[in-house]
């Protein structure tokens, strides 16, 4: 006989701590070998954790909604029913009649993470037999007696959602309302007609904090501001250069219909130039200067419920825009689910920050930890200038603002960098779409 201890896992090779989302089985109940017992929420994502082993969910040792170290014991399983009340008084849960039964074998176990399903050409939500279901979904499932195994999901790599369960029982899902910034009046609504689907235009967070309450940091606030710690010992410097937008801004109207976002040119420009930048696309070590084998590019996205996250732009140099784009699209769509793969945000070698599309003139981006140049991107708006004819003429322009590691990059570097990246965007950008 034995009782197994279930291990807070590390998702994430940064990761000291997760927190439970939530549990999936309650005490008592019946524990399958590779079945899902306990969500976790990582620094970065919410992972489904397996049971390594079959039995009973004897006693949670911490709840949903509370942390632990990475490694810290979380549950116990017992491996049959006799020994659940063993279990609850081994975790402080009650007593234990004295009994002649031989000792309780404890087995340390760590749990199992579910990465997300592979997505077959059927667009099957099944996993090696099981089925990838979001913990939502699940719960609304037992709710509504809904059979998941009717359903196929519609979320990242076919997970099955919460509203492919709604859907499932004819339940309209609520719909979701876009962010209002305070100088916007509501708009009015109107019951009898569905409102369309929110543009993906992003918004500032609107905090719903009480003046004077003090707000504990999320996981993923948690670990952004660990994570800019390294930052302050970095030395840095900034260069700043004016890109003129007109071609760029043409090209994006005549492919905007397929499918084709402005951050993926805007990250196809910047891979391309690094092309001939390798010290940019670099970075520092003890050892020396670390030139990456492949161009990673990351973009910065803000999470609607606080803390930051890059999506990484796997080889964008050598993907064509249109492929760019759908991977784009499918990133900030697992992001925004937590179902980003660590290799997914934390390979990148060159970080963008963009806030143009809030209409910021300009501004200065932190340098990530292990990289060594990130770009900062501002709004692009018209422009009165002088032409080379002499006469003055209107043209749209933006301010982008680099921010590199001086201990292996220097000023003349940066501008010629920056140099080479205005050239492609004012008087190549078709280029960018070959």
């Amino acid at each position: 006989m034995s009782i197994h201890e279930v291990f807070m896992p590390a998702l994430s090779s940064t990761m000291t701590e997760g927190k439970i989302v939530s549990w999936e089985k309650s005490p008592g109940d019946k524990v399958e070998k590779g079945e899902t017992v306990v969500v976790v929420e990582s620094d970065k994502a919410d992972m489904d954790v397996e049971s390594f082993y079959e039995g009973f969910l004897a006693h949670i040792i911490v709840p949903a909604g509370e942390t632990a170290p990475v490694g810290a014991a979380i549950a116990y399983v017992a491996e049959t029913e006799a020994e659940i009340e063993t279990a609850k008084a081994m975790g402080g849960g009650g007593a234990v009649a004295e009994t002649s039964a031989p000792e309780p074998e404890l087995v340390a176990v760590s749990a199992s993470l579910t990465t997300p399903a592979t997505v077959s050409q059927n667009g099957s939500n099944h996993r090696e037999g099981r089925l990838v279901v979001s913990p939502r979904a699940r719960k609304l499932a037992k709710e509504l007696r809904v059979d998941l195994n009717n359903l196929t999901g519609s979320g990242p790599y076919g997970r099955i959602v919460a509203e492919d369960v709604e859907a499932a029982v004819g339940k309209a899902p609520q719909p979701t309302t876009p962010a209002i910034t305070p100088t916007q009046p509501t708009p009015p609504v109107t019951p009898t007609v569905a409102p369309a689907k929110p543009t993906p235009a992003p918004a500032p967070v609107v905090s719903n904090a009480v003046p004077g309450q003090t707000v504990p940091l999320t996981t993923l606030q948690n670990a952004v501001a660990r994570n800019m710690l390294p930052s302050l010992s970095v030395p840095t410097f900034h260069v700043g250069y004016t890109i003129t937008t007109d071609g760029l801004d043409k090209l994006y109207k005549q492919i905007k219909s397929k499918g084709v976002t402005m951050t993926a040119l805007l990250a196809k420009a910047v891979a391309v130039t690094l092309q001939k930048h390798p010290l940019l696309n670099a970075s520092y070590s003890d050892q020396g200067i670390v030139y990456h084998p492949h161009i990673n590019v990351a973009v910065a996205v803000a999470m609607d419920d606080g803390g930051l996250i890059t999506p990484v732009l796997q080889k964008a140099d050598q993907v064509d825009i249109y492929s760019l784009s759908r991977n784009w699209k499918s990133l900030v769509e697992k992001a925004r689910a937590k179902q980003l793969q660590p290799e997914e945000y934390n390979s990148g070698t060159f970080t963008l920050s963009n806030l143009g599309m809030f209409g910021v003139d300009t501004f200065d981006a932190i340098l990530p930890p292990g990289q060594g140049s990130i770009l900062a991107i501002a709004a692009s708006r018209p422009q009165v200038v002088a032409t080379a004819d002499g006469l003055f003429g209107v043209r749209s322009q933006m301010t982008v603002n680099i921010t590199c590691d001086h201990r292996i990059i220097y000023g003349a570097h940066a501008a010629a960098f920056l140099k080479d990246l205005a050239k492609l965007i004012e008087t190549e950008p078709q280029s960018l779409a070959l």
